[in-house]
């Protein structure tokens, strides 16, 4: 071809179609041209466009590529679900050091038509990224300055393989609106625009819910009906069988229960209660493993604090639910109404406690044995505070009533 390519303009075409079409687009460009424009895209995408040509030609592609870009395109040009590279954009606005200011504004203003700009990215002639050029400090320097001359060199960038999760660590204290992405070697891959992370973030953080209660977050909407069935039924047929150990502690005070029925009326009040006691716990528990606060060696100082927090909880709600339970003593003429509230007090203050410890061991241990605490770990807690208050409430009972 006589003229250089107009590589934008290509780009854009590409863009909309697919990787086989554009592939016949690159047909005609000599080898370092086609190696010149599939670098400026993604990864995914070069390798996408490179399948579509003949071996002969992306054999010398690739040698008009330099070696790790090369390498790049062949081994990595997939990232893995729920990485930064699945939301990753081109880099948008990159520029050399010795580019004057005058030169960059004028370039902008094109790119800025179609696209959005937040920085100006300065990579060096490997594209490894050397600089940062924020827009206030591009206004307000004179049009013959060279952007090295005012560019940020201290570059904080996360990597194409980085977990969301891990991105969020590292991004919480920061709060830029765009964070570039680079290789090991500091190479300009693409960026991540914050918004686009939080709400990735977001996600991430919500599918826990449902997976605490069977619903795993790969299920949407559109999932078919048979795989919906397969995600939740399992944990359902567990949570079943955690309920017949509850009942089966019911049922060995059946007789407790015949000759004092009003505890029956009590049994749901220690239940619930202890149970908002154990999820606060876990919710805690969980956000502090997510963002990376509940460190390998120090879970025993978070079950010790809420097994504390339940102590001191569970002695103001047993106060009050014990009161009540002398109330409706009194109303039912029970002949022991002030002991049958003193074993309300003492079976909330203590289902309390081991609800909040619970609360905090659970998902640690299940994070030990390698499974996902956030999975299951509200069905072994239920199973644990029902039978601790159940058991705790009518044991009482039977000790010191009948």
């Amino acid at each position: 071809m006589s003229t250089k390519p107009d590589f934008r303009a290509l780009a854009a075409k590409c863009n909309s179609l697919g990787a086989a079409d554009a592939a016949r687009e690159l047909g005609d460009l000599r080898p370092a041209e086609c190696a010149q424009f599939l670098q400026q895209l993604l990864p995914n995408a070069a390798q996408d466009i490179l399948a579509g040509l003949s071996a002969d030609k992306v054999r010398d592609i690739l040698a008009a590529t330099p070696a790790d870009i090369a390498r790049t395109w062949r081994l990595e040009s997939k990232y893995p679900r729920d990485s930064i590279g699945s939301i990753m954009e081109p880099p948008l606005g990159v520029f050399r050091p010795d580019d004057t200011v005058g030169a960059t504004i004028e370039k902008l203003r094109e790119i800025t038509k179609e696209h959005l700009v937040t920085y100006c990215f300065v990579t060096g002639a490997s594209g490894t990224l050397v600089g940062v050029v924020t827009m206030r400090d591009l206004l307000l320097s004179t049009h013959d300055q060279r952007l090295e001359q005012l560019m940020l060199r201290d570059i904080f960038s996360l990597r194409p393989d980085t977990p969301l999760l891990e991105a969020m660590k590292a991004t919480m204290n920061r709060h830029y609106p765009v964070y570039p992405v680079c290789t090991e070697s500091g190479r300009l891959l693409g960026l991540v625009r914050g918004q686009a992370l939080a709400e990735a973030q977001a996600f991430e953080l919500s599918a826990q819910a449902g997976s605490m209660v069977g619903v795993e977050k790969e299920e949407r909407l559109a999932t078919p009906v048979w795989r919906s069935f397969f995600f939740r039924h399992p944990w359902l047929q567990l949570n079943l069988l955690t309920a017949f150990i509850a009942a089966a502690v019911v049922g060995m005070f059946e007789s407790t229960l015949e000759q004092i029925v009003l505890l029956a009326v009590f049994l749901p009040v220690l239940a619930g209660q202890s149970g908002n006691t154990g999820c606060q716990a876990l919710a805690v528990s969980l956000r502090a493993m997510t963002l990376g606060e509940l460190k390998p060696g120090k879970e025993w100082k978070a079950v010790i604090k809420e097994a504390t927090l339940g102590l001191a909880n569970g002695t103001l709600v047993g106060l009050t639910a014990g009161a009540g339970m002398v109330v409706y003593a009194h109303m039912m003429k029970s002949p022991v109404p002030w002991k049958l509230g003193g074993i309300v007090f003492l079976a909330m203050i203590g289902s309390c406690v081991v609800s909040g410890a619970c609360g905090a061991l659970v998902p640690t241990i299940l994070r030990r044995l390698g499974a996902d605490p956030a999975t299951a770990s509200s069905i072994f807690l239920t199973t644990a505070t029902d039978v601790v208050s159940m058991g705790l409430f009518l044991g009482l009972a039977t000790w010191l009533v009948l």
